[in-house]
C-alpha cells in the first residue's frame, strides 16, 4: 500500500519508514493534489475531490472538460477539447475513480464521456474527431481540417483499455468491457465483452445465466 492510501493518523509514521522512492513518490503526489484544488479547479468545467493530473503533455480548452472524483491522470496526458463549432461547444467527462496512465491522447470536438471506475492503460487513444481527405484541392493540410457536426465516444463504466489500445469516432463501449492492448475499436461493444485485434472483434462474452464468460464464433469487426 502506498503511503497515499494510508489512513490519515498512519501517513506521518508511514512516511518517515518510507523507503526514499516512496517519500519522492508521495511528495510528487501531494504537489499534484495541490496543483488540483489550486489551480485545475479554476480553469476545468469542474475538477473532483482526490483527483490529480501529474505533469501532462498538453491540456487543451480545459473549460469544457469535466474531471469526476478520485481520478488519477498520469505523465504525458493529452487532453484536448477542440472547438470546431463554436455554437456547438465541445464536451469532455471522465467520471469518477477512473485511472488514465501515461501517455494518453483523448481529443474531442464534439463529445466524449468516460464512465466511472474506467481503466485507461499506457499510450492509448480515444478521439472523436475525423480529418476529411477527400478534396485534393483544399490547400489546407489534412490534418488541420475537421469533419464538421457531431460525432461521440462513450466508454461504459467499470471498463478498461489495455495498451496502446484506440477508440475512433461515433463508438460506444458498454459496461465492464475490456479491449485488449494494441486494438483499434472502431465500432460499438456490447456490455461485458472482451475485444481484441485490428479492428476489434468481440472474442467472449459474459454469461448471466450460467455466470461465466463464454467464447463467440462472431468474426464480424467491432
Amino acid at each position: 500500500m502506498s503511503i497515499s492510501q494510508q489512513p490519515h493518523s498512519r501517513k506521518l509514521i508511514a512516511f518517515l519508514k518510507a523507503p526514499l522512492a516512496a517519500k519522492m513518490d508521495y511528495i510528487k503526489h501531494l504537489i499534484a493534489r495541490l496543483k488540483g484544488v489550486l489551480y485545475y479547479r479554476q480553469i476545468f468545467a469542474s475538477f473532483g475531490s482526490n483527483s490529480v493530473i501529474y505533469k501532462p503533455m498538453l491540456i487543451g480548452n480545459p473549460r469544457f472538460i469535466h474531471i469526476g472524483n478520485n481520478v488519477s491522470i498520469r505523465d504525458g496526458a493529452r487532453l484536448e477539447a477542440v472547438i470546431s463549432d463554436p455554437a456547438n461547444p465541445p464536451e469532455l467527462r471522465i467520471g469518477d475513480n477512473v485511472n488514465i496512465e501515461q501517455n494518453v491522447h483523448i481529443t474531442c470536438h464534439s463529445r466524449v464521456v468516460i464512465g466511472k471506475d474506467v481503466s485507461i492503460a499506457g499510450g492509448c487513444a480515444i478521439v472523436d474527431v475525423t480529418h476529411p481527405y477527400q478534396d485534393v484541392d483544399d490547400p489546407r493540410k489534412i490534418g488541420d481540417r475537421l469533419l464538421l457536426g457531431p460525432s461521440f465516444v462513450e466508454i461504459g463504466d467499470r471498463s478498461l483499455l489495455g495498451f496502446n489500445a484506440i477508440v475512433l469516432p461515433n463508438v460506444r463501449i458498454g459496461t465492464y468491457c475490456i479491449i485488449g492492448a494494441h486494438s483499434l475499436v472502431t465500432r460499438d461493444i456490447p456490455d461485458y465483452s472482451v475485444a481484441v485485434g485490428n479492428p476489434a472483434t468481440i472474442q467472449r462474452r459474459y454469461d448471466a445465466t450460467i455466470k461465466t464468460w463464454v467464447s463467440t464464433k462472431s468474426t464480424d469487426a467491432v
